[in-house]
């Protein structure tokens, strides 16, 4: 369990925070994530669209910081992740909206893209300390300083990346990021070192753990049998589950521009099978796996500074 006394090692100047090591003062300027040295939150309330085991009957205490380390060209949370909808919250403001969420009735405090305010996250988990006793979630995209993790073992319960790519193509074109495979595949390693097997209570809630998601693109079903492969020979056997996402709809630049003809529809039923079909011959069956009918754009939640 977390113990959260220490300080973060990390600060906004010469900002190393993410994989882009973009260096800037955030202090004076924004960084590559367009963000300065104030955390934004878009929306904080409990939300009931994560994995049974995370959002449970009440919901899970979710945070979504504005901003973004990578850039996806199909990002349905694009408002927030490239528009910079969302308001400045202190460490001591978002202790308690972590407190109240708690209050409310969250299984767990959810941060949704939080590695670029990292220093203000990791301080208001300090300022609550003890009074917060339910799991933080650390949700990220996957694209990660493995060093940046192995500094947060005090503070995450569970880690909830996505592994988005394997090919450096696809990452380079969709995410900016020819690297991505490259960052996620270690920090991913770092998460399952630190968490260990993961740790369910008596109502089938995650107290501790790691849970991989990926998403299905069109046309890139080999990629993503290359990443299951690369699961099954990479990591420890039952110390994480698995989540395989049906959900991609077309999104922001997919969808209003002409920029990516290729990924502007929805993924069909035959490839989401061929992936579930290569994920259970491997035997990675431990997690979820969703219906294909979960691609639908109202699961994206409102950006309306709710609870900030």
């Amino acid at each position: 369990m977390r113990n959260p006394r220490d300080p973060f090692p990390y600060t906004y100047e010469d900002c190393r925070l993410c994989p882009r090591m973009c260096r800037a003062d955030r202090t004076r300027r924004t960084g590559f994530c367009q963000s300065g040295s104030e955390a934004r939150v878009a929306r904080a309330a409990l939300h009931q669209w994560e994995e049974p085991c995370i959002s449970g009957k009440n919901g899970s205490g979710t945070i979504f910081f504005t901003g973004c380390t990578l850039g996806c060209c199909f990002c349905q949370n694009h408002v927030i992740s490239r528009q910079g909808v969302g308001k400045e919250v202190t460490p001591e403001e978002l202790c308690r909206i972590l407190l109240r969420l708690q209050d409310q009735g969250a299984h767990n405090i959810n941060l949704v893209t939080a590695t670029h305010y990292l220093p203000s996250v990791t301080a208001a988990l300090r300022l609550a300390g003890s009074r917060l006793t339910i799991p933080v979630v650390y949700n990220c995209g996957g694209y990660e300083n493995p060093d940046v993790i192995r500094a947060l073992d005090p503070y995450v319960d569970i880690w909830l990346p996505d592994l988005k790519y394997y090919s450096s193509s696809l990452s380079a074109r969709y995410s900016g990021a020819k690297d991505y495979f490259t960052m996620a595949s270690q920090a991913i390693l770092q998460m399952v070192s630190q968490a260990g097997p993961p740790v369910l209570d008596e109502n089938g809630l995650m107290r501790s753990g790691v849970i991989i998601r990926h998403m299905v693109l069109p046309g890139a079903r080999k990629d993503s049998v290359r990443l299951l492969h690369w699961m099954d020979e990479n990591l420890p056997k039952h110390q994480y589950y698995i989540s395989l996402l049906s959900q991609y709809t077309p999104f922001f630049l997919v969808r209003d521009t002409d920029r990516y003809p290729e990924i502007n529809r929805r993924i069909t039923t035959y490839e989401y099978r061929k992936v579930v079909d290569a994920a259970l011959e491997l035997g990675l069956s431990e997690g979820y796996m969703q219906e294909k009918s979960s691609a639908r754009e109202e699961y994206t939640p409102p950006f309306d500074l709710e609870g900030v």
